[in-house]
């Protein structure tokens, strides 16, 4: 068998599933008010201090052993319920997400995320429970910060966090459903040019312009962008451009996020950026300061993770479609993917004209569509989990996909 060992025996899995069912409904209350709570928080990587501190204390309150700053991250934590011992297999372990966007707050749902995860992981362990020693696993919720900037699950990762597992699940609010979905490797990359001040009037000679050196690098990327495969992305903004006009600017900021297909092919991309920076500040007489976030993996898919929930989807009479390869963006979730199998799926909280990352999709993440969608997510991965914990090979079929995966 896979790192899962003996799964639990002689339950009635269907019943099981209906009754998860029910205590997702019976949770809708704390549901909500979570969903709520953080959506109005609205905190941004690594200051999730509220958020983070109402999931664990909701899990601790209902029995989860709670580790919190884990990995050393003050906001993320670790909430686990293990009947069987620490080293209960087969195990699995929910994610919550609960960072918001600078000035759009929840505009990609992380709340419902939270929300979901967490009442998912309270409804296993009250279907649980009853079954004593039938039931042999480990479950655990994890809180994830600073999905966005920062890469939390990437600590997370760096720090083994996941090595005693068998499968990580989140979903992710979206504008269609679907059982997974690719997603790009991407680093984001700050640039400092230093130049030297000067009356920009009486004495532009003596100054060097920061900012020129910025609008060269800004140019040299989009020229660059002709040379790239179809897959990479290359996107930026100024971040500080000078304090007045008539003094020579002796510092501008540009930040930019550079995606590819895997991490493999985004390295010699990010090093043909960095090239284009080195060029613009050697043209400029400016000093170039290059500040490099974590790398965010590619997503590895896990077919036989998806078709469990696609089965449990088409249980509840939900549609999934086959995700949109133009729209993929970027996840630290994918760097999970690559150390053990993992589930991301989508669900719609609004229409396609409302994407994630605008201010209507922060409205849709609290609107009533939304908390009613985050509810059907904790059920469908309240019973994809106990398809892993209950059904014969279904762990070692999702190890076998993945280490298939890895090797291509």
């Amino acid at each position: 068998m896979s790192p899962g060992g003996e799964v639990g025996t002689a339950v009635d899995l269907a019943e099981l599933k209906a009754r998860a069912e029910r205590a997702v409904d019976q949770l809708a209350g704390p549901l909500e008010e979570v969903a709520r709570s953080v959506h109005a928080y609205a905190e941004t990587a690594f200051r999730e201090e509220r958020s983070a501190r109402l999931l664990a204390d909701r899990l601790e309150a209902a029995g989860f052993l709670v580790t919190r700053g884990l990995a050393g991250m003050p906001t993320a934590f670790r909430a686990d319920w293990r009947p069987a011992g620490a080293n209960a297999r087969p195990a699995v372990a929910l994610l919550c997400e609960y960072d918001a966007l600078p000035a759009l707050g929840h505009a990609c749902g992380h709340n419902l995320i939270a929300a979901a995860s967490l009442v998912a992981g309270l409804a296993l362990r009250k279907v649980l429970e009853p079954l004593g020693d039938r039931f042999r696993g480990r479950l655990s919720v994890f809180g994830t910060p600073a999905e966005e900037e920062g890469g939390g699950k990437i600590i997370l990762v760096e720090q083994e966090a996941f090595r005693e597992y068998d499968a990580a699940m989140m979903f992710h609010p979206a504008t269609q459903n679907a059982a997974g979905s690719d997603a790009l490797a991407c680093v984001d990359v700050r640039y400092r040019f230093h130049g030297r001040a000067a009356h920009a009037s009486a004495a532009p000679q003596q100054g060097i312009n920061a900012l020129d050196a910025v609008l060269l690098f800004y140019d040299a990327v989009n020229a660059l962008r002709q040379q790239t495969s179809p897959s990479a992305r290359l996107h930026g903004i100024i971040t500080r451009g000078g304090d007045a006009p008539n003094v020579i600017p002796d510092l501008a900021e540009t930040t930019w996020i550079v995606r590819e297909r895997d991490v493999e092919s985004l390295l010699p991309l990010l090093e043909r950026v960095h090239a284009c920076a080195r060029g613009a500040a050697e043209a400029t007489g400016c000093r170039l300061e290059a500040e490099q976030g974590r790398i965010y993996a590619e997503r590895v898919p896990n077919a036989v993770l998806e078709s469990a929930f696609a089965r449990n989807a088409a249980r509840l009479g939900l549609r999934l479609e086959e995700a949109d390869p133009a729209g993929s963006g970027s996840s630290d979730i994918g760097n999970v993917s690559r150390v053990l199998p993992t589930l991301h799926p989508y669900l719609a909280i609004a229409p396609v004209d409302q994407p994630n990352h605008s201010r209507a999709f922060a409205e849709a993440a609290v609107s009533p569509r939304g908390l009613a969608v985050a509810r059907t997510a904790a059920k469908l991965l309240a019973a994809t989990a106990l398809d892993l914990f209950f059904e014969p090979g279904l762990v070692d079929a999702a190890w076998r996909d993945f280490r298939a995966r890895r090797r291509r």
